[in-house]
């Protein structure tokens, strides 16, 4: 898989632009705030649905523009196919897959498959548990794309049943109804939590082997699933429905008091440690960040063990994080065979050799030169 085109339209700063990509690396420089990174965040909006970078769609919206156009060719080794989406200030966004239009942006899923490599990936170790749960849904959405609608299943019933919580659960028939969002929480909230153990099965041994490739002899990356409705350590996949249910039983009365779901894997924590200290308070500022591009390396393999393919690698002003001897040791474990985009404010580490190389000025693609 490879992105072959990409064109904008009021996107960010961009008024209009329009690129044919290679298969190999490409390399998007310019000094900040010139649009290098709106370039990789159209592309992931066609792979993710969202801005990785966090933002709402209108922000992505040109200022005094009302709509902003992504166009993608996305050749999947036999055929090209091609992603229209309309993002609009206010409204609907319209999306198109091979011109035949799409009512749902998860619907958009697998078209584009992409790992990104982003300077806020430090937050997956230093952050709270969320961000690690993101990190987890996000991965298991882009192996299985079906995971969306669980996920928005999932916040559907969570959604309904705190606001049943808040109101109160006073009478026969609150009861009665808090009774049907348990039955669907257990169904939805189990789903999610049973695809979550089968990918962290591939997902832990991934990590582990990528940060010693990043990081060698300094020491061993573990990861443990926490699950506050599984008491008794981490969940096996058929004990899920029956542990959810029973901590809903045991939690009732606490969520009533305090008007919220307290039992669900919306609360779960993926716990990482380097030889056996806590990553997120006790590794240094640069075991976090082997770590954290050892969860980007990891993923990437992960999907391209399940989907069998390689997502686009998308790597935004990585390096500059970065020391001689780590952006040595990424360049060394990034994967051959797979289409690369690099932004860089400064010069290319040693080591990438570009088959293209873009220079961006104010919204403007000045040059599009071989390497």
């Amino acid at each position: 898989m490879h992105l072959a085109t990409l064109e904008l339209r009021d996107f960010r700063c961009y008024e209009a632009a329009a690129l044919e990509l290679p298969a190999g690396v490409i390399a998007i420089t310019g000094a900040n705030g010139q649009g290098k990174t709106s370039l990789l965040e159209a592309a992931g909006w066609i792979a993710l649905g969202h801005s990785f970078r966090g933002v709402p769609d209108h922000a992505l919206v040109r200022q005094q523009a009302e709509r902003a156009i992504v166009r993608a060719g996305v050749h999947d080794g036999e055929s090209i196919r091609r992603a229209d989406v309309e993002l609009r200030a206010a409204g609907r966004h319209r999306i198109l897959v091979n011109g035949n239009p799409v009512s749902r942006t998860r619907d958009l899923l697998g078209v584009l498959r992409v790992t990104v490599f982003a300077p806020d990936d430090l937050q997956l170790v230093k952050g709270g548990p969320a961000d690690r749960r993101a990190y987890l849904d996000e991965l298991l959405t882009s192996s299985a794309p079906r995971y969306a609608s669980v996920r928005a299943d999932l916040d559907r019933v969570l959604r309904h049943r705190n606001a049943l919580l808040r109101g109160g659960v006073r009478d026969a028939e609150a009861r009665a109804t808090l009774a049907v969002f348990d039955d669907q929480l257990v169904h939805t909230a189990g789903q999610l939590a049973r695809g979550r153990l089968r990918l962290l099965d591939r997902l832990a041994p991934a990590v582990h082997d990528a940060y010693q490739r990043l990081a060698p002899d300094q020491g061993t990356v573990d990861a443990v699933y926490e699950a506050e409705w599984s008491p008794d350590g981490p969940p096996g996949e058929e004990d899920v429905d029956t542990q959810l249910r029973a901590a809903l039983e045991r939690h009732q009365r606490q969520e009533i008091e305090r008007g919220l779901t307290l039992v669900g894997p919306h609360r779960d924590e993926w716990h990482l440690t380097i030889g056996g200290r806590e990553s997120r308070t006790h590794a240094s500022q640069g075991e976090q960040r082997s770590l954290a591009l050892g969860l980007r390396l990891a993923a990437h393999r992960v999907v391209t063990e399940v989907v069998g393919t390689q997502p686009v690698l998308l790597l935004d002003d990585v390096f500059s994080e970065l020391d001689h001897a780590r952006s040595r040791a990424l360049v060394a474990a990034l994967p051959d065979q797979t289409q690369t985009v690099i932004t860089s404010a400064g010069a290319l580490p040693s080591g990438v050799t570009p088959s293209l190389h873009v220079h961006v000025h104010a919204g403007r693609i000045l040059d599009r030169a071989p390497a």
